[in-house]
């Protein structure tokens, strides 16, 4: 069903789609990215760019579009990279900046989006050129017509499936390659996506971009790889050329022969032969074919025997989390993460945030934070893990506990974007809870408190305190817990996980199982030694 207007739960899910369809083009966009530079990055950048900004947006509570598109648009731009990405970072900020506070984003706001998008993208390049994404942005802004969000997007994807495909013959390097601009298909994959979410139904499959003319575009490193499968294993490399030329002469036969082996040269008798080598000297077998006349299509492929190509990465994906205790860290690590374990009295910095990532070797890297204090550090060292290269996506867990159920439902099978959600859901659905020991003398939501006061908290709120008698600090200490618990219940909750820190005493897990028994028989509880410093208690509610 068509939605008169995005919110935020709309917006978040136009920009998940929006990831997921780039990661699927990614490839495709790269292999046609000839303009300006024929480096092969363009549908990397777009991709890398728009999980910054559904990053930065799983990080925020939004209560409406406005708040989501500015998260969105803001992790875009840190997060942005090549002018590609830096283009699409401007036209999320031109929806953020027409969305209004309070108010879902209707045909109208979507219209002035499209319209100062263009402006914003425009004024980010200072020489603009035909047959590019802002070629593209501004035949949708200026075209696009409808009464209704879904309408107007409907007519958003037909303007701009035309103006793509009129790229081709808009930029002479298009035009040679016989493809479209990889930027503008980048771009024309986010508007399909807000369209399928306006419209809700009959989604629009916007098919990845052909592969272009034959031997225009430069090979990838695994197409310069081949199998030796004859000649000598001295010669590194196997060169092969067309030759324009009325005849091969003997010449270039016995020149290619005294600097390799495997030599053929096979003509069509109609000028054009087939020139093919083994050797180590790549420069002297393509000098010798200038000699005999016009070498073109040359290819020079490495012996898989000779050269090994190195792996920047040695895994695809894997989990880091923040742990105040080395019974935490010792859980985590059991579910398959790498922890920063943090020290008494020393928090880290951001190398070592920085060291943890790197040291997974993993290409997609999802972090758990479970450190609220620690976020904008976790945050620097992500961010310096993404310049390096690795996909970093940090799931903002408030506590251990809601770091472990998000682990519970982690799925190294599952599509890396979707198993993110997947985690973030289940870390939101768990409530946590814990029992400190005030360390100085404050005034909170639950009254006055003195250092060595018992503090039950809930979601990072003081629900109440408790004054210790000296001789029976222990039995408060449970009976807190009980009544930790209890509140916690109150709002409903099937599975209970307890972390017992560093100062609990031996009586207080049997305690809380007691207390389960007795009073809450429907519950499942299950305790664990945490060994935290910073909490005699963690709880979680799920």
């Amino acid at each position: 069903m068509a939605c008169a207007g995005l919110g935020a739960g709309d917006v978040r899910a136009w920009i998940s789609a929006g990831v997921r369809t780039l990661e699927r083009h990614r490839a495709a966009i790269d292999a046609i990215n000839v303009y300006p530079v024929a480096d092969a990055d363009t549908g990397t950048n777009l991709a890398h760019t728009l999980r910054a900004g559904f990053d930065a947006l799983l990080r925020t509570e939004a209560p409406d579009a406005a708040a989501a598109l500015r998260a969105v648009a803001s992790g875009a731009l840190a997060g942005a990279r090549g002018n590609s990405g830096v283009l699409l970072s401007q036209v999320l900020r031109g929806f953020a900046d027409a969305a209004e506070p309070g108010a879902p984003l209707g045909t109208g706001q979507l219209r002035a989006a499209l319209h100062h998008a263009r402006t914003l993208a425009f004024d980010a390049v200072s020489e603009p050129a035909d047959g590019t994404m802002l070629t593209v942005l501004a035949e949708v802004a200026k075209r696009a017509h409808g009464t209704e969000p879904a309408e107007l997007t409907e007519s958003v994807v037909a303007v701009g499936s035309e103006a793509l495909e009129r790229t081709r013959t808009q930029l002479g390097a298009l035009t040679a390659a016989g493809v479209v601009d990889a930027g503008a298909h980048g771009l024309l994959v986010l508007l399909t996506e807000l369209h399928n979410t306006v419209a809700g139904a009959g989604a629009i499959e916007l098919p990845p971009p052909g592969p272009g003319r034959a031997g225009v575009l430069a090979r990838q490193a695994d197409a310069l790889l081949t199998v030796r499968e004859s000649g000598a294993s001295e010669f590194q490399y196997e060169v092969m050329y067309l030759l324009d030329t009325e005849e091969p002469t003997e010449a270039l036969g016995t020149t290619l022969g005294s600097i390799g082996d495997c030599v053929s040269i096979a003509g069509d008798g109609a000028g054009t032969s087939t020139v093919h080598v083994h050797c180590n000297d790549v420069g002297a077998a393509i000098e010798a074919g200038i000699e005999a006349g016009r070498p073109y299509r040359i290819t020079v492929a490495r012996f898989a025997d000779q050269v090994a190509v190195p792996s920047r990465f040695a895994q695809e994906r894997a989990l880091v989390t923040i742990a105040r205790g080395p019974g935490v860290a010792q859980l985590f690590r059991a579910e398959g993460a790498a922890v920063l374990v943090l020290e008494p009295g020393a928090e880290p910095g951001v190398s070592e945030v920085l060291a943890v990532l790197t040291g997974t070797r993993a290409a997609t890297v999802t972090v758990l934070s479970n450190e609220p204090e620690l976020a904008e550090l976790i945050e620097a060292g992500a961010q310096a893990a993404r310049h390096a290269g690795q996909s970093v996506t940090v799931i903002p867990t408030m506590s251990p506990v809601q770091g472990l159920a998000a682990l519970a439902v982690h799925d190294p099978q599952r599509r890396a974007e979707d198993d993110v959600v997947a985690m973030a859901e289940a870390a939101a659905a768990t409530r946590r809870g814990a029992l400190v020991f005030a360390e100085q003398e404050a005034l909170t939501w639950a009254g006055h408190c003195v250092p060595g006061d018992v503090l039950g908290m809930v979601d990072g709120e003081v629900v109440f305190i408790r004054h210790p008698v000296v001789q029976d600090t222990e039995g408060l200490v449970t009976e807190a817990a009980g009544e930790l618990l209890t509140r916690m219940l109150g709002n409903g909750g099937e599975l209970v996980t307890a972390l017992l820190g560093a100062q609990a005493s031996e009586t207080l897990g049997p305690g809380l199982r007691a207390r389960v028994r007795a009073q809450h028989p429907e519950v499942d509880l299950t305790v664990y030694t945490g060994d935290q410093f910073d909490a005699v208690l963690v709880l979680g509610v799920e």
